[in-house]
């Protein structure tokens, strides 16, 4: 079954796109400025706990890119999506757009995070406290969301 593109799909491609290519084109043209060795990995609190190559940065970056891409190849095969509830005839439209909605979202959200990851550890120290308990919030937020919105359409 094919999914008909919604003016959602557009948007978190659009804004996923936008993101990871602004972040490639960033990095290419402030290279130069980064300093050779960059914050890699943060405690709980958001403080600064390893620091590496600023080469590193290109991993994030193609890490992201990966995902996003990947994401984007499973979006278009439905049929081989756990959708965890029995899709028939009468929800199978409503399951599949809700799940595709899902993937997209999350798509989006990798997108920004890692985008976010890569200025802060080019340019910045500390991340801000606040950080991972919205990152949380956000991700498993966004999840529920659409699950809860799945088991409704059994």
């Amino acid at each position: 079954m094919k999914i008909p593109r919604s003016p959602y799909d557009v948007l978190v491609n659009v804004v996923g796109i936008c993101s990871l290519g602004g972040t490639t084109l960033w990095l290419l043209t402030v290279w130069n400025r980064i300093s050779d060795h960059i914050p890699v990995h943060y405690d709980l609190r958001g403080h600064v706990d390893r620091m590496a190559g600023k080469d590193s940065l290109w991993v994030l970056l193609a890490v992201s890119w990966v995902m996003f891409l990947a994401l984007s190849v499973v979006e278009r095969f439905p049929q081989i999506w756990n959708t965890g509830v029995q899709v028939t005839e009468k929800n199978q439209e409503k399951v599949y757009r809700t799940l595709k909605n899902m993937l997209g979202t999350l798509k989006m959200i990798i997108a920004v995070l890692f985008s976010y990851l890569a200025f802060q550890s080019a340019f910045s120290g500390n991340l801000p406290p606040q950080f991972l308990p919205v990152f949380l919030l956000v991700t498993f937020g966004s999840l529920a969301f659409f699950l809860v919105r799945l088991i409704r359409l059994k």
